[in-house]
């Protein structure tokens, strides 16, 4: 391509030229002139003489002069020639320059337009002229910049509002006279187009459209991508985040949301879309009753003002399946808010155990003379009993939360650092100091501060122990004065003042003795409050087992036939031994369950098969003490733990039979919205409103004496309901009115899908089977020498081994086979009652009817045994329970016989 030449210089020659042959022609015009005036003057003029030679002379002058002029005139010709010539080949090659130019320009990838110094258009391509073809219009060479401008809004070139046209116009005519670089606008039909605007030496500008239509699609497609990614990132860490979360926008419609949001909430799936509006969660969980009673769509409209008035918020709700939720609503910049819930019930039931807890301890330092006070770390106190209050005559909670300055003023603060240092550097400090109490009044206190370390052995804190000793210094001190003042007659009191000298060294003494045994008693108190627990909780076994035996003996005692004395004697064993088990067995289930070792396994069975069993038991005692007992049969399934569940039902009727003196009894259900409530209902003697909340603490018993001289409670059975209904998490419930009886209820959850079974066969057995032969595997002699008494009572033979080894010995030694096998399910060196139950089977041949006994109460023991087939009897063993069993096993095979005294 040739190079484009200088329009600058094409012009300057032009303009030259033009001028130097108007220059060319006025010289020639004025030579004409002069040439006409000089012929005319010679024609006309003669001299004086009108000599003939004078006018020869002067027209041979005047020839010489036009012949000069002439000559000067043909050169000025010759030139304007040349210059003609010149200026036609300049011409000529502009011609060609601006040819090649717009062929150049034309060539051009981009659109292109040539403005002038005065804004006017002077070249532009054909796909600038092709931007503006769809809108029917032609930019025409000299059209103005700003003409061009208002086009472009005019003609929809470019979508701008009416009312901002004017000054979208002026922006693009201020670009464009001072160019600054890039600018880019979108076309009205979806293209984008970038303007590269450059001004020219003679004070034009250049202008390049480009189209970068592909290059915004894909810049779009880009970020549309990249959102989409951020989309599934963010939903992808929701949806692995343990709270629950949703995001609601500006029109309080979800936008963003993760699965456990809807679990916590208990929402319905079809509200899991985006754009599900916020007050439709809201008329769910008011038609719940989460906001108590009333019309759940005005009731969602209020709380979502309230809601949308409080932000952000805090809330903590109570669901009514007894789980607790956190709800934090937090505000965004654009409006809307983010709804973060989090379960928190294994946290609030810890924060409830530990305040139980705190207030039994409360109870023992309360009713201690000492002062007593926790002080930590920041030197804050942060528990103190009622004589640390008493002390300082101030309320517990002026107290607590304060720091140790504030609560002893500056002056004392001050007399207790060094002391309260030493503490914080782990070492305990015994000392004596004035201490003024809250009245004014100046005592002398003795003071421990014992250092609280952490597992790591850092100081956290330290424990104060505070007594009065003003009496003991006073006396000491009257002591002083008296002996200074009865020494001027110390030889008729010296041996009274010795006396009196060694009584009060013994005192103080002795209160010194008694001080330090309180401290170690506190200390012991402590150490076995801690492990009492943990001792109880798993030494059931080794508890267990004697009074087993002892139950044992006690029974086969009375299946003998006794004098009416010793039957009396044997009567009040049996019934002492079976106090000791309710009672041992109430101790051991408030330790596991303090211990947090009863866990509940919750599954759904038919309500009926457990309050069946339990009707049939207990219907037998009512009426043996004279009461009418009535049982509703439910037709329905529930969802809990049915071991637990059964031990509160048991207590319900345990404790209606026992304080009933006459009337009824009855156990029922009925349905509460989503659960069932257990009651049972009795016409006793009733408890007072202000004594319903007494009866759930231990060894609480409102009403000592029981009715007609029965036995009384132990006190602990709804202490146990109370800690078993926390548990599984199931609400207990109490009405009740003095002189017409009480109800005690439990409420359970429903289950769903559950089929009646088929009822188990009743086997009809009176006794047992005259002699049946019984083998007997227990590693405690006591409880073999037990079984075989109580068994042998009942006209069985029976053979004891101390383990599976001893009674596959007795086979091999010619041993008769045995028809039945109780085995204890813990042996020795890890052995197992199933063990020893499938080696006899597997050596007899036979598979002989067996049942297991155990003082472990754990579920899946229980569970384990029902596996294999195997009955299951926890100690202590109840004779009539397991005489039933016996017979049942055993009259499924051979005859049936009545017990030894009877047999004939």
């Amino acid at each position: 391509m040739a190079a484009e030449p200088d329009r600058g210089t094409v012009g300057l020659v032009r303009t030259d030229d033009a001028a130097r042959i108007a220059e060319l022609e006025k010289e020639n015009l004025k030579l004409r002139k002069i040439t006409r005036a000089l012929m005319d003057r010679v024609e006309r003029s003669m001299d004086a003489q009108g000599s003939a030679f004078s006018m020869f002379q002067t027209s041979v002058m005047l020839g010489q002069v036009v012949r000069d002029r002439t000559a000067a005139l043909a050169e000025v010709l010759s030139d304007l020639e040349a210059s003609n010539r010149a200026m036609v080949r300049a011409r000529d090659e502009a011609e060609t320059a601006k040819g090649r130019l717009s062929d150049a320009i034309e060539s051009v990838s981009q659109a292109f337009a040539l403005f002038d110094a005065d804004d006017r258009m002077v070249l532009a391509n054909s796909k600038y002229q092709a931007l503006w073809e769809p809108l029917g219009v032609m930019i025409a060479p000299g059209t103005s910049f700003p003409d061009i401008a208002r086009l472009t809004v005019e003609r929809g070139l470019v979508n701008v509002e009416v009312d901002a046209r004017e000054a979208w116009v002026a922006r693009r005519i201020a670009s464009h006279r001072e160019p600054k670089g890039a600018q880019i606008y979108p076309l009205a039909d979806g293209r984008w187009v970038q303007i590269n605007e450059r001004r020219t030496r003679d004070g034009g500008v250049v202008s390049v459209y480009t189209d970068i239509t592909d290059l915004k699609l894909r810049e779009a497609e880009q970020r549309e991508q990249e959102l989409a990614q951020k989309s599934r990132l963010l939903q992808s860490t929701l949806d692995n985040l343990s709270q629950g979360v949703a995001v609601f926008d500006h029109d309080q419609r979800l936008v963003a949301w993760n699965r456990r949001f809807f679990d916590l909430w208990g929402m319905p799936a079809d509200l899991a879309q985006e754009g599900a509006p916020l007050e439709a969660f809201l008329l769910v969980a008011a038609s719940r009753g989460e906001y108590g009673q009333g019309d759940p769509a005005h009731q969602a409209r209020e709380q979502r003002n309230i809601l949308l008035r409080t932000l952000p918020s805090y809330w903590e709700r109570r669901l009514d399946d007894g789980r607790v939720l956190e709800m934090h609503h937090h505000l965004m910049p654009d409006g809307g808010f983010v709804s973060a819930y989090t379960d928190i019930t294994g946290r609030t039931r810890a924060a409830e155990a530990l305040r139980d807890s705190e207030r039994r301890i409360r109870l023992i330092t309360d009713a201690m003379p000492a002062l007593i006070a926790y002080v930590d770390a920041d030197l804050t106190y942060t528990f103190t009993n009622l004589a640390f209050e008493a002390w300082f005559g101030r309320s517990r909670d002026a107290i607590n939360g304060v720091a140790v300055r504030t609560v002893q003023g500056e002056t004392q603060f001050q007399r207790l650092k060094p002391y309260i240092d030493q503490a914080m550097a782990g070492h305990t400090v015994a000392f004596e100091i004035e201490e003024p109490r809250g009245d004014g009044t100046l005592r002398i206190a003795r003071k421990s501060y014992i250092p609280h370390l952490d597992g790591v052995g850092t100081v956290i804190g330290f424990f104060v122990l505070t007594h009065d000793i003003t009496e003991e210094r006073a006396a000491e001190q009257a002591l002083r004065d008296a002996y200074e003042t009865l020494e001027r007659r110390v030889e008729e009191r010296t041996a009274a003042l010795t006396e009196l000298n060694r009584q009060l060294s013994q005192e103080i003494a002795e209160r010194r003795a008694v001080e330090e045994a309180l401290r170690a008693a506190k200390t012991d108190a402590e150490r076995a409050n801690l492990s009492k627990t943990k001792f109880l909780a798993a030494a059931s076994h080794d508890l267990l087992q004697p009074l087993n035996a002892a139950r044992l003996f006690s029974t086969a005692l009375l299946e003998k036939r006794l004098s009416l004395p010793n039957r009396t004697i044997a009567h009040s064993i049996d019934k002492a031994l079976g106090s000791v088990h309710t009672l041992l067995n109430a101790l051991l289930d408030i330790s596991k369950l303090d211990a947090g070792a009863m866990q509940a396994e919750p599954s759904a069975f038919l309500l009926d098969s457990l309050l069946s069993e339990l009707a049939a038991e207990y219907g037998g005692v009512a009426a043996a003490r004279g009461l009418r007992f009535r049982y509703v049969p439910p037709r329905t399934a529930v969802d809990s733990d049915p071991r637990l569940l059964q031990r509160i039902v048991r207590n319900f009727l345990s404790n209606a039979i026992r304080y009933t003196e006459s009337g009824q009894v009855m156990l029922g259900c009925r349905r509460r919205g989503t659960g069932l409530e257990i009651g049972v209902w009795d016409t006793g003697p009733g408890i007072a409103a202000d004594k319903l909340e007494l009866i759930f603490e231990e060894f609480r018993q409102i009403d000592p004496g029981s009715p007609g001289g029965r036995e009384r409670g132990l006190g602990l059975g709804l202490a146990i309901v109370e800690r078993v209904a926390r548990v599984l998490g199931h609400p207990v419930h109490v009405r009740s009115e003095p002189g017409r009886g009480s109800v005690f209820s439990v409420t359970v959850p429903l289950a769903r899908g559950v089929e009646a079974p088929l009822p188990p066969p009743v086997v009809t057995v009176r006794g047992v089977t005259v002699g049946a032969r019984v083998l007997v595997v227990d590693d405690e002699p006591d409880i073999c020498q037990g079984m075989e008494a109580l068994l042998g009572g009942w006209s069985c033979r029976v053979v004891s081994a101390g383990s599976a080894d001893e009674a596959l010995q007795h086979l091999a030694a010619g041993g008769v086979r045995p028809d039945l096998i109780i085995a204890d399910y813990h042996l020795r060196d890890g052995a197992t009652g199933v063990d020893a139950i499938e080696q006899v089977r597997a050596a007899t041949g036979w598979r002989m009817p067996a049942l297991l006994i155990t003082a472990d109460h754990s579920t899946h023991l229980h569970r384990e045994a029902a596996a294999r087939g195997y009955p299951l009897l926890n100690k202590p063993v109840k004779p009539a329970q397991l005489r039933a069993l016996v017979t049942h096993l055993l009259g499924q095979a051979g005859p049936s016989l009545v017990p030894a005294g009877e047999a004939g």
